[in-house]
């Protein structure tokens, strides 16, 4: 019969000899550790997913672009055929009502956006909605460069990132200045913008540039709208497009802001009468024409495919996948928690990760190829944007959510 000195000594042999099931269990961890570093078989085929400039349309080729219009003046015959063409296409697809104009004009969105600002506000007293970057810089333009508050009242209705303020209480004497889609918090204003009168006095002035294409426009409540093309469609950066009702250009022609000058870019009357000449294609400034023809080939897919009713669903198809993902991983949230308000092209995320840890998890994505430039708004919260619009196709966005749990374990451990 085997007998042991001391418990200590049963004690001291027993710490140092696992038992069988511990050493089962500590096989499982370590088991449990490899697959987890191990990274992911399939990687996106495309690894583009810049909320702007953002991925061009499947299937796109530079070289077959309309050359005709390379070296030659877009004041000349070919030049104006097809800006007009970027135009009425614009309006077709998008179904802009008629006794609307459509414009190209210099400096992206935010060169449109400014123009409307510049032009029109100051008539009356206005409300300023915002609930990210743009929007609040919007705000602090027109205030602080416009200097409305010292002629107007200038009302500011604001939430934090991931929420939208309580937009029933503009009001519809004023003028409201509002984002359909905010592309550096996620959050959209929700369908048929109900919160916009049908008789209201005001103007609405609607920053749409990540929303257009992707999104209802509920029109007859818009009088402003601005994007660029560089959004939803892919197409390069560089020039915005401006939309008027016929209450906007009512207000261009009948209201000249007192001791405002405007650059030549921002002018759209001429003695007092509106310039249409900007909304058939002869654009203020001169134009790139290959951006230009990248658009009306972007324009030409859109329409191959069905329109907007076509666009809108490849990208809440695309959010899905990321709505799928999230339900099942409790490290990583929505910044907009509400999905009435969720966008469906700019989708924001945070992560259980510092700021710092956050960094290095985009880092280590861009450097495998699987994801680049998905890096929250410097603005924002410490977060991720993956850009989920139609030109964004759903295998890469499923391919790409493996890895998202591969590049957390490497970063948490």
């Amino acid at each position: 019969m085997m007998r042991f000195g001391s418990a200590a000594k049963v004690l001291a042999f027993s710490a140092r000899r696992p038992t069988v099931s511990s050493r089962v269990l500590n096989a499982s961890l370590l088991t449990r550790m490899s697959m987890s570093t191990a990274p992911p078989a399939v990687k996106p085929i495309n690894p583009e997913f810049s909320s702007g400039p953002c991925k061009k349309r499947p299937g796109y080729n530079v070289a077959l672009l309309d050359s005709r219009t390379a070296g030659r003046s877009h004041r000349s015959k070919i030049g104006k055929e097809r800006l007009a063409h970027a135009i009425s296409e614009t309006k077709r697809i998008l179904g802009v009502p008629e006794g609307y104009h459509v414009g190209i004009v210099p400096a992206s969105d935010t060169g449109a956006y400014e123009m409307a600002m510049w032009n029109m506000l100051g008539q009356r007293n206005v409300d300023i909605c915002h609930w990210e970057s743009f929007g609040k810089g919007w705000f602090a333009d027109a205030v602080s460069h416009l200097k409305l508050r010292d002629t107007v009242e200038v009302t500011e209705f604001t939430a934090d990132y991931g929420e939208l303020p309580d937009l029933s209480k503009t009001n519809p004497d004023h003028d409201i200045c509002f984002t359909f889609n905010g592309t550096t918090s996620g959050v959209r204003v929700p369908d048929g913008c109900d919160f916009i009168s049908d008789s209201r006095t005001g103007l609405t002035l609607c920053d749409a540039t990540s929303a257009c294409f992707a999104m209802d426009m509920p029109w007859e409540k818009l009088d402003v709208t601005t994007y660029s093309w560089q959004k939803v469609l892919g197409g390069e950066g560089g020039h915005g497009v401006l939309i008027l009702s016929p209450r906007a250009v009512e207000r261009l022609e009948s209201y000249t802001p007192e001791n405002r000058p405007l650059p030549k870019i921002f002018r759209l009357t001429k003695k007092g009468k509106f310039e249409a000449g900007i909304f058939k294609g002869a654009t203020i400034n001169t134009p790139s024409m290959l951006a230009v023809e990248d658009y009306n080939d972007a324009l030409a897919w859109a329409d191959s495919i069905g329109g907007v009713p076509a666009l809108k669903q490849l990208s809440l198809d695309n959010l899905a996948v990321i709505e799928d993902f999230v339900e099942a991983n409790d490290w990583i949230e929505f910044l907009a928690k509400d999905p009435a308000i969720r966008s469906s092209t700019s989708v924001c995320l945070t992560l259980d990760l510092s700021a710092d840890q956050i960094k290095q998890f985009v880092k280590l994505l861009e450097d495998e190829g699987v994801a680049l430039d998905i890096g929250g708004y410097r603005d924002a919260p410490p977060s991720i944007r993956i850009w989920c619009g139609s030109t964004v196709e759903k295998p890469d966005v499923e391919a790409l959510m493996p890895w998202l749990t591969w590049a957390y374990e490497q970063v948490k451990a």
